[in-house]
Protein backbone atom coordinates (compact mmCIF):
# COMPACT_ATOMS: atom_id res chain seq x y z
CA UNK A 1 0.00 0.00 0.00
CA UNK A 2 1.16 3.15 -1.04
CA UNK A 3 1.67 6.24 1.62
CA UNK A 4 2.54 9.54 1.17
CA UNK A 5 6.62 10.40 1.40
CA UNK A 6 6.87 13.30 3.85
CA UNK A 7 4.40 10.69 6.32
CA UNK A 8 6.61 7.95 5.38
CA UNK A 9 9.77 10.36 6.66
CA UNK A 10 7.80 11.29 9.99
CA UNK A 11 6.85 7.58 10.89
CA UNK A 12 10.25 6.37 10.65
CA UNK A 13 11.16 9.01 13.36
CA UNK A 14 13.73 11.31 11.26
CA UNK A 15 11.54 14.38 11.51
CA UNK A 16 8.18 15.26 11.75
CA UNK A 17 5.87 15.77 8.52
CA UNK A 18 6.52 19.44 8.52
CA UNK A 19 10.28 19.48 8.64
CA UNK A 20 9.76 16.27 6.07
CA UNK A 21 8.03 18.92 3.69
CA UNK A 22 11.20 21.23 4.08
CA UNK A 23 13.91 18.76 3.35
CA UNK A 24 11.91 17.71 0.79
CA UNK A 25 11.44 21.34 -0.96
CA UNK A 26 15.46 21.69 -0.18
CA UNK A 27 15.95 18.82 -2.32
CA UNK A 28 17.66 16.52 0.20
CA UNK A 29 15.43 13.36 -0.15
CA UNK A 30 15.57 11.10 -2.58
CA UNK A 31 13.46 8.09 -4.18
CA UNK A 32 15.24 5.59 -5.56
CA UNK A 33 18.07 7.44 -6.30
CA UNK A 34 16.17 10.39 -7.86
CA UNK A 35 15.92 13.74 -6.16
CA UNK A 36 12.10 14.87 -5.23
CA UNK A 37 11.52 18.18 -5.05
CA UNK A 38 7.57 18.51 -5.33
CA UNK A 39 5.25 17.12 -1.96
CA UNK A 40 2.90 14.91 -2.49
CA UNK A 41 4.81 12.35 -3.86
CA UNK A 42 3.42 8.69 -2.81
CA UNK A 43 6.02 5.79 -2.27
CA UNK A 44 5.49 1.69 -1.92
CA UNK A 45 7.56 1.51 1.37
CA UNK A 46 8.02 -2.13 0.50
CA UNK A 47 9.68 -1.57 -2.78
CA UNK A 48 11.23 1.83 -2.74
CA UNK A 49 14.48 3.03 -1.32
CA UNK A 50 14.28 6.16 0.34
CA UNK A 51 17.11 8.67 1.45
CA UNK A 52 17.02 11.57 3.57
CA UNK A 53 19.99 13.43 4.09
CA UNK A 54 22.01 10.62 2.45
CA UNK A 55 20.48 8.63 5.06
CA UNK A 56 18.29 5.42 3.83
CA UNK A 57 15.51 5.59 5.83
CA UNK A 58 13.30 2.77 7.44
CA UNK A 59 9.92 1.92 9.00
CA UNK A 60 10.66 1.96 13.05
CA UNK A 61 8.23 0.06 14.46
CA UNK A 62 8.50 0.94 18.07
CA UNK A 63 6.99 4.42 19.10
CA UNK A 64 8.54 6.43 21.90
CA UNK A 65 7.08 9.12 23.70
CA UNK A 66 8.53 11.32 26.42
CA UNK A 67 7.71 14.37 28.51
CA UNK A 68 10.92 15.95 28.90
CA UNK A 69 11.19 19.25 31.64
CA UNK A 70 13.61 21.72 29.41
CA UNK A 71 15.71 24.09 31.75
CA UNK A 72 16.32 27.55 30.60
CA UNK A 73 19.43 27.85 28.37
CA UNK A 74 18.82 25.17 25.88
CA UNK A 75 18.26 25.59 22.27
CA UNK A 76 14.85 23.47 21.54
CA UNK A 77 16.89 22.22 18.21
CA UNK A 78 19.35 19.04 17.96
CA UNK A 79 22.93 19.49 16.42
CA UNK A 80 25.23 22.19 17.38
CA UNK A 81 24.58 25.82 17.56
CA UNK A 82 26.95 27.46 15.55
CA UNK A 83 27.44 30.50 18.67
CA UNK A 84 27.85 27.78 20.97
CA UNK A 85 24.92 27.31 22.90
CA UNK A 86 23.33 24.37 24.20
CA UNK A 87 20.97 22.57 22.29
CA UNK A 88 18.82 19.05 23.00
CA UNK A 89 21.99 17.42 21.92
CA UNK A 90 23.39 18.38 24.87
CA UNK A 91 20.64 17.85 26.99
CA UNK A 92 19.89 14.23 25.87
CA UNK A 93 23.36 13.27 26.73
CA UNK A 94 23.04 14.61 30.35
CA UNK A 95 20.08 13.67 30.93
CA UNK A 96 20.25 9.90 29.38
CA UNK A 97 17.93 10.27 26.38
CA UNK A 98 19.76 7.58 23.91
CA UNK A 99 16.40 7.40 21.71
CA UNK A 100 16.50 9.19 18.57
CA UNK A 101 13.73 11.62 19.11
CA UNK A 102 13.05 14.77 18.16
CA UNK A 103 10.52 18.07 19.52
CA UNK A 104 6.86 18.16 18.52
CA UNK A 105 7.15 22.03 19.34
CA UNK A 106 9.33 24.43 20.73
CA UNK A 107 10.35 26.09 24.32
CA UNK A 108 12.80 29.24 23.32
CA UNK A 109 16.06 29.17 24.97
CA UNK A 110 15.06 31.03 27.80
CA UNK A 111 11.41 29.34 28.30
CA UNK A 112 11.31 26.07 30.50
CA UNK A 113 8.93 23.50 31.13
CA UNK A 114 7.31 20.72 29.35
CA UNK A 115 8.78 19.47 25.81
CA UNK A 116 7.24 16.62 24.18
CA UNK A 117 9.99 14.14 22.51
CA UNK A 118 8.54 11.39 20.01
CA UNK A 119 9.92 9.21 17.00
CA UNK A 120 6.15 9.57 15.72
CA UNK A 121 5.79 12.19 12.72
CA UNK A 122 2.21 11.90 13.34
CA UNK A 123 1.63 12.87 16.63
CA UNK A 124 4.04 15.60 16.39
CA UNK A 125 2.47 16.77 13.13
CA UNK A 126 -0.92 16.87 15.53
CA UNK A 127 0.66 18.87 18.23
CA UNK A 128 2.23 21.27 16.30
CA UNK A 129 -0.38 22.04 13.46
CA UNK A 130 -2.53 24.96 13.85
CA UNK A 131 -5.54 23.64 12.67
CA UNK A 132 -5.73 20.76 15.21
CA UNK A 133 -5.68 23.73 17.78
CA UNK A 134 -3.81 21.71 21.05
CA UNK A 135 -3.85 23.59 24.18
CA UNK A 136 -0.21 24.72 25.55
CA UNK A 137 -0.80 25.95 28.91
CA UNK A 138 2.16 28.21 30.46
CA UNK A 139 2.60 30.08 34.10
CA UNK A 140 4.44 33.41 32.93
CA UNK A 141 5.36 35.84 35.85
CA UNK A 142 5.76 39.30 34.19
CA UNK A 143 7.09 42.45 35.58
CA UNK A 144 4.86 44.55 37.31
CA UNK A 145 1.43 44.46 38.53
CA UNK A 146 -1.01 43.79 35.99
CA UNK A 147 -4.21 45.76 36.60
CA UNK A 148 -7.94 45.00 36.39
CA UNK A 149 -8.69 47.06 33.06
CA UNK A 150 -4.86 45.60 31.40
CA UNK A 151 -5.97 41.80 32.79
CA UNK A 152 -9.36 42.69 30.86
CA UNK A 153 -7.95 43.62 27.62
CA UNK A 154 -5.56 40.53 27.88
CA UNK A 155 -8.79 38.48 27.47
CA UNK A 156 -10.05 40.07 24.88
CA UNK A 157 -7.01 39.46 22.83
CA UNK A 158 -4.66 41.48 20.91
CA UNK A 159 -3.30 41.80 16.95
CA UNK A 160 0.83 41.53 16.84
CA UNK A 161 2.82 42.20 13.79
CA UNK A 162 1.97 38.62 12.64
CA UNK A 163 -0.91 36.85 14.36
CA UNK A 164 -3.81 37.60 16.33
CA UNK A 165 -3.78 36.19 19.96
CA UNK A 166 -6.37 35.93 21.84
CA UNK A 167 -6.22 33.27 25.04
CA UNK A 168 -7.88 29.85 25.57
CA UNK A 169 -8.09 31.02 29.52
CA UNK A 170 -6.11 33.47 31.44
CA UNK A 171 -6.13 33.51 35.13
CA UNK A 172 -4.47 35.90 37.19
CA UNK A 173 -2.73 33.73 39.87
CA UNK A 174 -1.01 36.08 42.06
CA UNK A 175 0.43 39.85 42.46
CA UNK A 176 4.18 39.99 44.07
CA UNK A 177 5.61 43.84 45.00
CA UNK A 178 6.98 44.08 41.15
CA UNK A 179 5.50 41.69 38.95
CA UNK A 180 2.27 39.28 38.70
CA UNK A 181 2.14 35.74 38.17
CA UNK A 182 -0.26 34.71 35.33
CA UNK A 183 -1.64 31.25 34.03
CA UNK A 184 -2.61 31.69 30.34
CA UNK A 185 -3.86 28.73 27.69
CA UNK A 186 -3.64 29.21 24.15
CA UNK A 187 -3.20 26.87 21.02
CA UNK A 188 -0.54 29.07 18.68
CA UNK A 189 2.35 28.14 18.02
CA UNK A 190 3.96 30.99 16.78
CA UNK A 191 7.42 31.89 17.65
CA UNK A 192 7.72 33.70 21.27
CA UNK A 193 4.14 34.60 21.51
CA UNK A 194 3.38 34.46 24.56
CA UNK A 195 6.17 36.90 25.48
CA UNK A 196 5.14 39.38 22.84
CA UNK A 197 2.00 39.47 23.59
CA UNK A 198 2.82 40.06 27.28
CA UNK A 199 5.23 42.59 26.33
CA UNK A 200 2.79 44.41 23.96
CA UNK A 201 0.69 45.36 27.35
CA UNK A 202 3.80 46.81 28.69
CA UNK A 203 4.70 43.67 30.74
CA UNK A 204 7.68 41.92 30.01
CA UNK A 205 8.25 38.57 30.78
CA UNK A 206 10.45 37.40 33.84
CA UNK A 207 9.92 33.38 33.80
CA UNK A 208 7.42 31.33 31.35
CA UNK A 209 6.88 27.68 32.36
CA UNK A 210 5.14 25.53 29.94
CA UNK A 211 2.95 23.01 32.45
CA UNK A 212 1.02 21.39 29.53
CA UNK A 213 0.48 20.14 25.96
CA UNK A 214 -3.16 18.78 25.23
CA UNK A 215 -3.62 16.52 27.92
CA UNK A 216 0.03 15.70 28.60
CA UNK A 217 1.08 17.44 31.62
CA UNK A 218 4.31 18.39 33.57
CA UNK A 219 2.92 16.59 36.29
CA UNK A 220 6.17 17.29 38.96
CA UNK A 221 8.88 16.67 37.09
CA UNK A 222 12.33 19.07 38.14
CA UNK A 223 14.67 20.58 35.44
CA UNK A 224 16.26 18.10 33.22
CA UNK A 225 13.86 15.52 34.41
CA UNK A 226 12.13 13.08 32.15
CA UNK A 227 9.44 10.15 31.79
CA UNK A 228 7.45 7.99 29.36
CA UNK A 229 4.28 9.63 28.97
CA UNK A 230 1.32 7.71 29.99
CA UNK A 231 -0.71 6.35 27.74
CA UNK A 232 -4.02 7.82 28.83
CA UNK A 233 -2.47 10.93 28.00
CA UNK A 234 -1.56 10.52 24.51
CA UNK A 235 -5.19 9.00 23.93
CA UNK A 236 -6.91 12.31 25.15
CA UNK A 237 -4.74 14.57 23.34
CA UNK A 238 -5.00 12.62 20.19
CA UNK A 239 -9.21 13.02 21.06
CA UNK A 240 -8.73 16.70 21.50
CA UNK A 241 -7.57 16.85 17.89
CA UNK A 242 -10.32 14.59 16.53
CA UNK A 243 -13.04 17.32 17.89
CA UNK A 244 -11.97 20.27 16.18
Amino acid sequence: MKVRLNRFIAQSGYCSRRKADELIKEGKVKVNGQKVLQLGMKIDPEKDLVEVEGKIIKNKEKKVYIKLYKPVGYLTQLGKDRFGRKTLTDLFKETGIKERLFPAGRLDYNSEGLLVLTNDGDFANLLMHPRKKIPKKYIVEVEGRVNAETFNRMRKGKKLKDTYLKPDEIKLLKKKRNSTVIEITIHSGQKRVVRRFMASFGHPVYRLLRISVGSITIENLKPKEWKEIPEKEIKKTVKMAAVK
